[in-house]
C-alpha cells in the first residue's frame, strides 16, 4: 500500500475518531455548507441554472465552496479551489503571474498564449472571463465559489465542454460596517484587507461596499543573484472591488461593479530536471569560461541562481472590470435581465526558465558561425510584452417560474480582442555539445473573436407526480467569427466562422422530500481557431462534447448528513489535443484535432454533523480517459498513424480527494474557540500527449501532491460597544511534501524542467468587525 494511501485512511480514520470526543457547544462550523443552531445542515444556494434555487434541488454536479470557508483557508486566488472540488485541477503557468492550467472531468487548456481559449469557463457575477491568461486574480470579497461539472453548452454557452466555475461576490450590507482583516506568515507574508459597507446612503435606496486588499511575500526560494523580495514566487499585489446596488421601487434593482487587481512579482523558479548528454556537457563547461555551474536536480531546491532577463526579474500585470446588471420584474413570475460588462487584461511577463545563473560557452555566430566566448541566452528566457486582452459582452435573460414551469430565455453577445508580443531569447546547443548559437526569436500575434448567442431552458413539473418529477429541456444557437494575425506571415491572416447548437434533457425526481435523483443528457462546445504559437497558418474545428450522466443528492438523520454522487461518460469529437514543441524557432505549439475520447467517471460529495460542534466533510473525483482514436502525422516518414494506445492525457489527474473536519468548542467568557483540520491529495499528472515528441516527458510530470492544512481560532471576543475580534493561526502544507507545479519539455532545445509549489508555511491572522 502507498504511502498516500496510507495517509489517506489515517485522516479519515482521525475524522471519525473525533466524533468520539463526545457533545459540544458551538454555532457550527463551515465545511461547503454552513451549519445551523440546530444541529441541522443550513440550506446552500446555487445559480447553477441562472436562476437561484437550493443544491439539493439542483440536477446539476456541483460544488458550492463559500466564503466563510475561503477565508478561514486564506484561499485568495481560485486556484486552490481545486483542492476542494472532485476532479477539478488548476495549475499557475510558469512564467506567469496570472495564467492557469484548468481542467475538470479531464478536459482542459494548457496553452496560455493571448489568443488560446479554455474548456473551463470562468464567470464573474454572470460575466465570462475569456483568457486563462489572466484568470488568477485575487478574490477580494466573495460569498461563494460554484463549480459546475461537466458540460454546460446551453445556460453558459461556449468553452464549457468541461465545465464552469463561477465567482459570486458579496452583495453591500444594508447596515454600515467595517471589516479588517490582517495576517502575516512565513517568507515575509503578509497582507491587508478591508471591507466598508455604507449602509443605505443618505436615505436613498442605493448602498454600496468597497473593499481593498493589498498582499505581498518574498520568494520561497533563495535566488543568490536578486534581491529577497524579488525571488522566485515573490508578489506584491493591490486589489480593489467596489459594488454598488440599488432598489428603486418593488420592480427594478440595479447594481454596479468594478475589480481592479495589480500584480507584480517574480514568477515561479524553474528547476531543470533533465537534459540530453549533449546540453549536459554544453552547459557544464560554464565555469571553464568563468559563468555559473549548471546545476540540474529532481529534488527541490531552495537557494538557486536565476538569471535575469536584461537585468529584470519581475512581471507586473493589470485586470480590471466593470459589470451592470439591472433587472426588471415584469410581474410576480417574470424577471427582466441585463448584465453588460467591460474587462480588460495586460501583462509584462520575465519568463526566465533557465533555471541557472549567468552561464558562459562557446558560440558560433548565427550568420557568419564565427566562434567566441560569450554569456549564453539559455537554456531559454523570455519577455512577454506587450499581452493585452479587452472584452465586451452583453446578456440579456426573460427568467419566469410558475408552480409546474420555470424558464430561462436569453442572447448574448461577445466580442475581444488580444495579442501579445514575445521576445524570445534562448541558446541553441549544436550536436556534439562543444558549441552552440544564441538565437533570438520574436513572436507575435493576436486576433480578434466575436460571438453571438441564443438560448432557452424550461423546466415543467407534471401535477401528476405531486411536483416530485421535473423535466428539462435547453437548446443553445451560437455563431462565432474568429480572426488571426501573426507577423511571421503577415500576408496569410485567419478568418473563419463556426455555428453550433447545444442541447440538454433531464429529468429528475423527488423520491422523498430529502432525496432526488436525476438523469441528465448534455452537449458542450469550444470553438474552432488558429495554432497561436505555430510558424505558418494552422486552423483547427471545433470540440464537441456530450455527456451522459446520472446523479443522487440526499440528506439523512434529520439533515445531519448530506451525500451528493455523480456518475458520468463524457464522449468527445474533434478533441483539441495541445502539442508543444522547441528548436531553432523557440517556443512553438500546435492544437490539433488529433483524437477522439471517452471519459468515464464518480464524484461524491459528504457534509456531516457527527455531534454537536463538530462537522466533518469529504470530496472524491476519479476520472478514467481513454482516446478512442488520436491520429499522428510522423514529422520523417509524412504518414499518419493512430497512436490512442501511446497517448497521454495532458495535465489530468485520474484521481482526487479532500477530508476536512472542524470542532466548535464550548463558548468562553473571552470568546468561542474552533480548530479545522483539512488534508488533500491528487493524483499523477502528465502535461504532453506524447513521448515521442516530448522526450522528457516522464521527468518533468507531476508524480501526484498532497497538502495537509490545519487552523485554530478564537473568535467572537468583544471589541468596544458592537465589536468583535478574531485571532487564528493556520499552518499549510504541514507536511512539508514537494509538490509539483507544472513541468515544460524543452526537448527540443534538450532540456526540461519543472516547478515546485510552496514548502510548509504557517502565519497569524487577525479579524475585527465592527
Amino acid at each position: 500500500m502507498s504511502s498516500r494511501n496510507v495517509n489517506s485512511m489515517v485522516m479519515a480514520g482521525a475524522c471519525i475518531a473525533a466524533g468520539a470526543l463526545g457533545p459540544a457547544w458551538g454555532a457550527g462550523a463551515e465545511g461547503t455548507e454552513a451549519r445551523e443552531s440546530s444541529g441541522q445542515l443550513a440550506e446552500v444556494t446555487v445559480t447553477a441554472r441562472r436562476q437561484e434555487e437550493s443544491l439539493q434541488e439542483t440536477p446539476v454536479s456541483v460544488t458550492a465552496v463559500t466564503g466563510a470557508l475561503l477565508d478561514k483557508l486564506n484561499i485568495q486566488d481560485v486556484t486552490q479551489v481545486a483542492e476542494l472540488t472532485p476532479n477539478l485541477s488548476i495549475s499557475h503557468q510558469t512564467s506567469s503571474t496570472t495564467a492557469t492550467s484548468v481542467t475538470l472531468r479531464g478536459i482542459g487548456q494548457t496553452e496560455p498564449a493571448a489568443t488560446a481559449e479554455q474548456a473551463v469557463g470562468l464567470y464573474l457575477d454572470g460575466v465570462y472571463i475569456a483568457r486563462t491568461a489572466g484568470a488568477v486574480f485575487d478574490l477580494v470579497d466573495l460569498e461563494r465559489i460554484e463549480v459546475l461539472r461537466g458540460p454546460q453548452g446551453t445556460l453558459f454557452g461556449r468553452n464549457t465542454t468541461g465545465g464552469a466555475v463561477q465567482l459570486v461576490s458579496k452583495k453591500p450590507a444594508d447596515q454600515f460596517g467595517v471589516e479588517e482583516k490582517l495576517g502575516y506568515g512565513r517568507f515575509n507574508d503578509w497582507y491587508t484587507r478591508t471591507r466598508v459597507d455604507t449602509g443605505y446612503l443618505f436615505g436613498s435606496p442605493v448602498k454600496a461596499t468597497i473593499a481593498y486588499l493589498h498582499r505581498q511575500r518574498d520568494g520561497y526560494v533563495d535566488n543568490t543573484l536578486a534581491p529577497r523580495d524579488q525571488g522566485p514566487g515573490s508578489f506584491d499585489n493591490d486589489a480593489i472591488w467596489l459594488g454598488l446596488y440599488g432598489q428603486f421601487g418593488e420592480r427594478f434593482t440595479a447594481s454596479y461593479t468594478f475589480d481592479w487587481n495589480e500584480r507584480s512579482g517574480s514568477p515561479v523558479f524553474f528547476q531543470i530536471v533533465a537534459a540530453t548528454p549533449d546540453v549536459a556537457r554544453y552547459y557544464g563547461a560554464s565555469p571553464g569560461f568563468g559563468g555559473a555551474p549548471f546545476v540540474m536536480s529532481s529534488k527541490y531546491l531552495q537557494t538557486v541562481q536565476q538569471a535575469p532577463f536584461d537585468g529584470r526579474f519581475n512581471s507586473d500585470s493589470e485586470t480590471g472590470g466593470h459589470n451592470l446588471t439591472l433587472e426588471y420584474a415584469v410581474s410576480d413570475a417574470m424577471t427582466l435581465k441585463s448584465i453588460s460588462s467591460y474587462r480588460s487584461f495586460y501583462q509584462n511577463t520575465i519568463c526566465s526558465l533557465t533555471g541557472n545563473g549567468v552561464m558562459r560557452g562557446v558560440v558560433l555566430d548565427p550568420v557568419t558561425y564565427a566562434p567566441s566566448v560569450q554569456d549564453l541566452y539559455g537554456p531559454y528566457n523570455c519577455n512577454n510584452a506587450p499581452q493585452r486582452q479587452f472584452q465586451y459582452s452583453e446578456e440579456m435573460q426573460l427568467l419566469g417560474k410558475t408552480e409546474q414551469w420555470s424558464y430561462v430565455l436569453g442572447a448574448f453577445y461577445f466580442y475581444e480582442r488580444a495579442f501579445e508580443y514575445n521576445r524570445q531569447r534562448f541558446t541553441y546547443v549544436l550536436p556534439g555539445g562543444l558549441a552552440g548559437m544564441n538565437l533570438a526569436t520574436p513572436s507575435s500575434f493576436g486576433g480578434e473573436t466575436e460571438s453571438i448567442a441564443g438560448f432557452g431552458q424550461v423546466s415543467y413539473r407534471p401535477g401528476a407526480f405531486s411536483g416530485r418529477l421535473e423535466l428539462t429541456g435547453g437548446l443553445r444557437y451560437t455563431q462565432d467569427n474568429k480572426k488571426f494575425f501573426n507577423l511571421a506571415f503577415p500576408n496569410s491572416p485567419g478568418d473563419k466562422d463556426f455555428t453550433n447548437t447545444s442541447w440538454l434533457a433531464s429529468a429528475n425526481y423527488k423520491f422523498t422530500d430529502d432525496i432526488m435523483g436525476f438523469a441528465r443528457v448534455s452537449t458542450g462546445y469550444k470553438a474552432g481557431g488558429f495554432s497561436p504559437r505555430s510558424p505558418f497558418l494552422a486552423a483547427f474545428k471545433p470540440e464537441k462534447a456530450t455527456a451522459y450522466e446520472l446523479g443522487l443528492k440526499a440528506e439523512w438523520l434529520d439533515r445531519r448528513v448530506r451525500t451528493n454522487l455523480s456518475v458520468f461518460q463524457t464522449d468527445y469529437k474533434d478533441l483539441q489535443v495541445q502539442q508543444f514543441q522547441s528548436g531553432t524557432g523557440g517556443s512553438v505549439g500546435y492544437t490539433v484535432n488529433a483524437a477522439e475520447a471517452t471519459f468515464k467517471g464518480v464524484e461524491l460529495e459528504v457534509v456531516a454533523v457527527l455531534a454537536e460542534g463538530l462537522t466533518v466533510d469529504a470530496a472524491f473525483g476519479y476520472t478514467d480517459p481513454k482516446y478512442d482514436r488520436y491520429l499522428f502525422r510522423d514529422p520523417v516518414t509524412d504518414q499518419i498513424t493512430d497512436v490512442a494506445k501511446q497517448a497521454r492525457f495532458s495535465a489530468v489527474a485520474k484521481q482526487n480527494l479532500h477530508l476536512g473536519a472542524e470542532y466548535v468548542f464550548r463558548p468562553f467568557s473571552v470568546g468561542q474557540v474552533s480548530a479545522r483540520l483539512d488534508w488533500s491529495e491528487q493524483g499523477e499528472r502528465y502535461f504532453y500527449p506524447l513521448d515521442r515528441i516530448n522526450i522528457f516527458n516522464e521527468q518533468v510530470k507531476d508524480p501526484g501532491s498532497e497538502n495537509l492544512r490545519a487552523r485554530i481560532a478564537l473568535s467572537q471576543i468583544p471589541v468596544g460597544h458592537d465589536g468583535t475580534l478574531e485571532v487564528a493561526l493556520w499552518g499549510d502544507n504541514l507536511t512539508d511534501h514537494d509538490n509539483v507545479g507544472y513541468g515544460i519539455d524543452f526537448g527540443g532545445l534538450g532540456f526540461g524542467g519543472l516547478y515546485f509549489t510552496e514548502p510548509r508555511r504557517y502565519g497569524i491572522d487577525l479579524k475585527v468587525k465592527f
